[in-house]
């Protein structure tokens, strides 16, 4: 809406915006969506922090079971079946992940994450809030910040995400040869080991760096018919991506809540078979 500034004699009309002193005239309940990211960001990271610092409960020995907030376990003080890679020579103090190498990264692949950027910036930074909200900024400055800066790093973050979800994969496969008398297996913990890591590649391959990768800078896809079949089927996923985005935060947690409270014995696994 614009309204008319009348001018000095013989100056043209100048327009300028209505100055409305609500922040919105919407009348819906248009704070719920922020609020539940917010609240289900929140519970991710409080969950996830606690446990990564917790340093316990995180391996199964009878079934080889590998929460994968620990993956690859790295420290000394792994348990010696849990450490995939081998274990390095020293004792990790009690701040320090033993999945070191990893959490950094995947925290980065999340944060600089296109939906996540969407998310945390609309909910937490209100910039802005919901549609035809006011934010509370006065100016905007995109990512070109100093701590804004990595956020341009998403696609070199991706790779590492990649690796990192293959070695989940790993981990899930191994559980299914140790039975409880030995042998191939499959109880509670390997099914909802396999959901994890299903989630886990949804997002992963749903990612926006990774549909870049397939088809990005060519200028003819005829000319390229599997990049263009990789890049038809990524572009698929991408539409579920914030989907895949939260069911892969929910399959996390499940699959580190199980491997946690049987580490701990407070329950036992459910076996369908051996």
């Amino acid at each position: 809406m614009e309204t008319t500034v009348t001018p000095p004699d013989g100056a043209t009309p100048a327009r300028a915006r209505i100055q409305i002193p609500q922040r919105t005239l919407r009348t819906d309940r248009w704070w719920l969506g922020p609020l539940f990211t917010t609240l289900g960001l929140a519970t991710f990271v409080v969950y996830a922090t606690l446990r990564v610092f917790q340093q316990d409960h995180y391996w199964v020995q009878e079934h080889h079971y590998l929460t994968p907030f620990y993956s690859p376990c790295l420290a000394a003080q792994c348990a010696p079946d849990a450490a995939l890679f081998g274990r390095l020579p020293v004792e990790f103090p009690p701040l320090v992940p033993y999945a070191l190498l990893s959490l950094p990264f995947l925290l980065l692949f999340r944060l600089t994450c296109y939906y996540y950027r969407k998310a945390y910036y609309r909910s937490i930074w209100q910039a802005p809030t919901a549609c035809a909200v006011r934010e509370p900024h006065r100016s905007y400055t995109g990512e070109t910040r100093p701590l804004m800066l990595p956020q341009n790093a998403h696609r070199y973050f991706f790779y590492v995400a990649f690796v990192i979800t293959v070695i989940n994969t790993w981990d899930m496969l191994v559980p299914f040869f140790h039975g409880t008398d030995g042998g191939f297996g499959i109880g509670l913990g390997n099914v909802i080991m396999v959901v994890n890591v299903l989630m886990l590649w949804g997002y992963t391959l749903s990612c926006h760096s990774c549909r870049h990768i397939m088809g990005g800078r060519l200028r003819n896809f005829g000319r390229h018919p599997v990049r263009y079949r990789l890049w038809t089927g990524v572009s698929r996923l991408n539409d579920r991506h914030m989907y895949f985005g939260w069911a892969s935060i929910a399959t996390l947690i499940a699959t580190d809540a199980y491997v946690a409270l049987m580490a701990s014995g407070v329950i036992s696994d459910l076996r369908f078979l051996n």
